[in-house]
């Protein structure tokens, strides 16, 4: 089964075309405030519009409250939602009732986490995914870190594999974890926000080798 593909924290237009492009399945916006990444509510409007039919549109939340959830949803037609912060498994299982959208949960992998029971408790609560991403103590995603992919488990849960993911290593990345997907940010980036056309390509080419590998 080929390893799908994320492209997280987009923020232009032309961004969008280079993923589309290059083969993604699902692009992410950011809906974090304090992230370099993030966007508006009229920007991710924009910008949707510019997303083709089988490309999945994810919007990521960090302990938002029904009412932000919703208010972005009446704007933006997200097709998921995914839970970047510290919500626990019920309130994602409510949040998800309340919004009527499918989620998954970003898990970050500290050295004293118990992984296995954590992704089951979020698993039991609905989650169409797990997504285990790199520790870090202050930031929430895109740290540009990875943690050790040989701890990665295998469970009956699609697993997403993100954290310090680029083009040099993405092949390696999939065929260590036999990750469901991957999710990348500042590895494809100029800069913060800023995606490079080669760079996602090259990532997307890495992509393929390592699916064809597995």
């Amino acid at each position: 089964m080929r390893t799908r593909a994320k492209i997280c924290g987009i923020t232009r237009i032309e961004d969008i075309h280079s993923a589309v492009n290059a083969g993604v399945d699902a692009i992410g916006f950011v809906f974090y405030a304090p992230s370099p990444r993030s966007v508006t509510i009229q920007q991710a409007q924009e910008l949707a519009k510019h997303i083709p039919a089988y490309v999945q549109i994810v919007g990521l939340f960090v302990n938002a409250t029904f009412d932000e959830i919703a208010q972005v949803l009446e704007e933006v037609p997200l097709d998921i939602l995914q839970f970047h912060g510290d919500e626990t498994a019920e309130q994602c299982q409510q949040l998800a009732a309340q919004t009527k959208r499918r989620w998954y949960k970003a898990i970050q992998v500290k050295p004293e986490l118990d992984v296995i029971n954590t992704i089951k408790s979020y698993q039991h609560a609905g989650a169409s995914a797990v997504l285990l991403d790199a520790w870090h103590p202050e930031l929430k995603g895109g740290t540009g870190h990875s943690f050790d992919w040989s701890q990665f488990p295998t469970l009956n849960v699609p697993l997403i594999l993100a954290g310090g993911l680029k083009p040099e290593n993405i092949e390696d990345a999939i065929k260590t974890t036999r990750a469901y997907a991957v999710d990348v940010s500042g590895g494809v980036e100029s800069a913060k926000g800023i995606k490079d056309q080669q760079l996602i390509e090259h990532f997307m080419q890495g992509v393929q080798r390592g699916s064809a590998n597995c």
